[in-house]
């Protein structure tokens, strides 16, 4: 059976949320203020993922919202009292690594879909199987798992259970994401939702007997940032993704800036359709996509566990930097007599060269002719982050379009 993949994005507030529907979501997936894995995300409140569900279904999307912790006694109560709340304004899924928080949905908002986060370590069809006799419509395979491996838990899993796999984003150093360093050193947990992201960090080994003496870490003389690893990108293996009968493309990034998300989406979204177009529509633009894909911030790239277990090459150990190549200056809020609306990101000034990025694919360039500010004075330009804007540009922008500067 032929498969038509559903190309799934994160979303850290309302405002990315929009983005992402726009520029080509099927579905995107949220937190809560609480009992997610990304504690230190903006977040939704409930009148924001309210309205956020509301401007998806409208626009034909899914929404998908993470209680993928890992439950201690004291969050059961809580875990309780959300889904409740859930149950009111009916999301599309959620998102569960925990089996006591599994079987609290099932009681309290069984019309829900379930779907089982990468958290629980999902890495062969026996226990996806288990999950599906428990109810669960969705596995998310374990970042671990070869194409090959999937391949083959396809053809041992009902049809009607679907695979959902990560093939894009930021990967862990820890087995799914399992992670003791942040706990160990900040107090933060990462299985609870506070990651302090530890691997990024630079390390020295202090011998035991010597304490004060911090001797560098080298690794073939390459630096030592030893725990960090490249960014999965796999807009080169759409087919094989397809083959191995993967339901829902999955792309990292709660934490991610709205311009981050409107660029994968965007390039994933073309990607896919062109293939199913036409295969051979999908390798002529193969250039276009890995061009689009390095505009957004990436740790440089690797194609993880897919084609055999990562080696040396996929870590990255002389720098903990992204690369980047454009700056986020804003999304159109809305556009009135040549005027563009925006809460500005970064900082940009009349007479400048910027971008206005459209769901389409076009990149346009125009010129910032005015800058008016709150009162409608004329600025020279806008240095002060979240400062609402209405910038009049050489070409009027759409509601939703991104404004970006390259570097």
């Amino acid at each position: 059976m032929k498969r038509h993949p559903e190309l799934l994005i994160p979303a850290s507030s309302l405002e990315v949320l929009k983005t992402a529907v726009v520029f080509g979501a099927d579905a995107v997936y949220i937190g809560g203020e609480a009992f997610g894995l990304r504690a230190k995300a903006k977040n939704f409140s409930m009148e924001d993922m309210r309205e956020g569900i509301s401007f998806a279904h409208g626009h034909g999307v899914r929404v998908y919202v993470t209680a993928n912790i890992l439950a201690h006694n004291e969050d059961l109560p809580g875990v309780r009292e959300y889904f409740r709340e859930l149950k009111e304004i009916r999301p599309d899924a959620l998102i569960i690594a925990d089996p006591g928080v599994f079987d609290i949905a099932k009681e309290i908002c069984p019309e829900i879909d379930r779907h089982i986060s990468t958290q629980a370590n999902n890495t062969n069809y026996g226990t996806y199987n288990f999950w599906h006799r428990q109810g669960a419509s969705r596995v998310v395979s374990a970042r671990e798992m070869s194409l090959e491996e999937i391949r083959e838990l396809r053809g041992h899993i009902p049809a009607d259970l679907e695979i959902e796999t990560f093939i894009h984003g930021a990967m862990c150093i820890s087995y799914s994401g399992r992670c003791l360093l942040s706990s160990y050193f900040t107090g933060r947990d990462a299985n609870r939702g506070a990651c302090t992201h530890p691997c990024r960090w630079k390390y020295a080994v202090v011998e035991e007997t010597r304490p004060g003496e911090y001797m560098p870490v080298y690794e073939n003389e390459r630096g030592t940032y030893i725990f960090n690893s490249k960014d999965l990108c796999m807009i080169e293996h759409i087919p094989e993704l397809i083959d191995a009968g993967i339901d829902s493309f999955k792309i990292e990034g709660r934490m991610k800036t709205a311009l981050y998300v409107a660029t994968v989406a965007r390039t994933y979204r073309r990607a896919i359709d062109d293939y199913q177009k036409d295969p051979a529509l999908y390798q002529k633009n193969m250039p276009w996509y890995l061009d689009q894909i390095s505009n957004c911030t990436y740790r440089q790239f690797t194609t993880g566990f897919f084609f055999g277990k990562p080696d040396e090459n996929t870590q990255i150990y002389d720098s903990n930097t992204y690369n980047k190549e454009y700056t986020y200056l804003g999304i159109v809020e809305e556009t009135k007599e040549g005027l563009c609306r925006l809460t500005q990101k970064n900082k940009f000034s009349v007479g400048e060269t910027i971008e206005i990025m459209k769901p389409d694919g076009r990149n346009v360039e125009v010129v910032v002719r005015r800058i008016l500010g709150e009162e409608g004075e004329e600025q020279e330009s806008a240095p002060h982050s979240r400062q609402i804007l209405q910038v009049e540009l050489s070409e009027t922008p759409d509601q939703y379009d991104i404004l970006r500067r390259s570097e």
